[in-house]
């Protein structure tokens, strides 16, 4: 990935493509009194889990996938938010009128760093997560095609710079699957850090190392409670995965206090699981775990 840096930027929202309802995600109502709560992955959007949400629905799952806060608004805006706004956004759905006057099970599955927020909604809502699925978890930007600038993140780090520095992205982008990888191509190519259209369909063609950042510090904040964490988690992991090593995975399942626990490779996807070559399967496996906690 390229280093980008920018003056501060002009928030401009008439240049943006943003929802009409910022909160905006995806909601299906069930039939079958189950519920499974879906978390997008840093500067990503609901449509990474717009497949998932169908699959689950189709089975008579009530579906909920909040947009996290901020995303879906100007850079300027997404690169001042903290993990706990992020981890806030979908803390507000167990809290909705949607979980509180539900009565049956409730499952909750997050992709890349959406993975690590589900984990600390566990925590919180022990006696209302049934279970958890950590797809494609990011606590370190570690895989083939990650940020590799060594030196840059730990400057930011301790100074203002961090919110003038973006990575951008570049192919596959997480995707495997070529037709993917060629749509986003399209969208991101000529993407400039004051021109970005479409940010809540297509997600953002930049990192912000301000965000980075926070996800460090979301780690730190998740290490030392993973031995505290009981409840079942399943972790579906991609070996190819482009962003993220399979040590985030391990790193997980070694750590966490979970007396259930289990771990699944993919032979033929990157990163993003939930819409790569083989999404069937990975709704299809954790379908299966959580009708085994039902």
């Amino acid at each position: 990935m390229s280093v980008v840096f920018s003056l501060p930027i002009n928030i401009d929202q008439k240049s943006f493509a943003a929802p009409q309802d910022e909160r905006s995600g995806l909601y299906y109502a069930g039939t079958k009194g189950k519920a499974l709560i879906l978390v997008h992955g840093l500067t990503g959007t609901p449509n990474e889990m717009l497949f998932t949400a169908k699959y689950f629905n189709e089975r008579g799952y009530t579906v909920i996938c909040p947009r996290l806060a901020n995303h879906g608004k100007p850079l300027g805006v997404l690169n001042k938010t903290t993990w706990r706004e992020l981890y806030a956004s979908i803390k507000d759905v167990m809290q909705s009128k949607e979980i509180l006057d539900f009565r049956g099970p409730v499952f909750a599955a997050g992709l890349s760093m959406g993975a690590t927020l589900t984990l600390l909604l566990g925590l919180e809502f022990p006696d209302r997560i049934k279970g958890i699925s950590c797809l494609s978890p990011a606590l370190f930007y570690d895989g083939w095609n990650a940020p590799s600038s060594r030196h840059l993140l730990p400057i930011a780090y301790v100074s203002f710079l961090k919110y003038y520095f973006y990575y951008k992205k570049e192919p596959p982008y997480g995707f495997k699957n070529e037709a993917l990888q060629a749509r986003l191509r399209k969208q991101y190519e000529k993407a400039r850090v004051t021109d970005i259209m479409a940010p809540d369909k297509y997600g953002y063609p930049f990192y912000p190392v301000s965000l980075l950042c926070e996800l460090k510090n979301l780690v730190g904040h998740l290490e030392g409670k993973l031995p505290e964490m009981r409840f079942p988690v399943q972790i579906i992991h991609a070996k190819q995965d482009d962003m993220a090593s399979i040590r985030n995975a391990r790193f997980i399942y070694d750590r966490i206090g979970s007396p259930r626990k289990e771990l699944i490779l993919l032979e033929n996807s990157y990163h993003l699981i939930t819409a790569d070559n083989e999404r069937g399967f990975v709704a299809e496996k954790m379908e299966e775990f959580y009708r085994s906690l039902s």
